[in-house]
């Protein structure tokens, strides 16, 4: 087998790898800005005593976690387009785009990750810093928002580094409703030239460049804000 690699290099298929790496970024960014805005409060949730706050929040979390990413975006995607009311409400303009529905796909599915993360770090803080809070009379607002949830976050940072790059993989499902990411534009170069190998290796090299990037970057802050556990 004699490989190709002329058609990567010409300047219509750099573009289009350019531009497919731009949409995988922006989808993986936006994806985990609002799963990390909605995740805290869901946390304090899940942790919560009452089951009225914490049962929601566990079934949220198991049905999303237990269920396929890839059926989560065919269910907003196709699956929200049969119901007339949602055709026919202010929504459908959003709903009816790729992007708008597989960022929210994406968002809903990092969401339950990480809110389960969070919960997870919360339940495990130092009772001796809970206590310490309290015996200077921090209120539980306080609590939450000087200990609790900045301690949680600095704790979760290895659990969250691996969600950021399971999310990052994540994105390549863009491409099955019409998105041009960069498993997308491997797809085209694949379809127009017949070269899936030289294709999906491009694709294959550059996820594996951003997962490098991103490892090292939470490494960067593994040591600036956890090098205190290991003294």
């Amino acid at each position: 087998m004699i490989l190709n690699f002329e058609v990567i290099t010409q300047k219509e298929t750099i573009e289009l790898f350019k531009e497919g790496w731009i949409v995988t970024l922006k989808l993986l960014f936006f994806s985990l800005l609002a799963g990390f805005i909605c995740s805290i409060p869901l946390a304090i949730l899940r942790n919560s005593k009452s089951k009225i706050l914490n049962w929601p929040v566990w079934l949220f979390t198991y049905v999303i976690r237990g269920t396929p990413l890839l059926v989560q975006l065919y269910l907003i995607y196709y699956g929200l387009s049969q119901f007339s009311f949602i055709r026919d409400s202010f929504l459908w303009p959003y709903l009816s785009s790729a992007t708008i529905c597989a960022w929210l796909a994406f968002a809903i599915n990092t969401t339950a990750y990480t809110t389960e993360i969070l919960a997870g770090t919360i339940r495990n803080t130092n009772w001796g810093e809970i206590e310490a809070a309290r015996s200077i009379g921090m209120t539980k607002l306080t609590l939450f928002r000087r200990i609790l949830i900045p301690s949680a976050l600095r704790r979760g940072i290895p659990s969250y580094s691996n969600e950021v790059i399971m999310m990052l993989h994540g994105t390549s499902l863009a491409s099955v409703v019409t998105l041009v990411d960069l498993s997308g534009a491997a797809g085209k170069i694949y379809s127009k030239y017949y070269l899936p190998f030289e294709a999906y290796l491009t694709a294959a090299l550059l996820y594996l460049l951003t997962t490098f990037i991103l490892i090292w970057f939470f490494k960067m802050a593994e040591k600036k804000w956890l090098n205190h556990l290991n003294i």
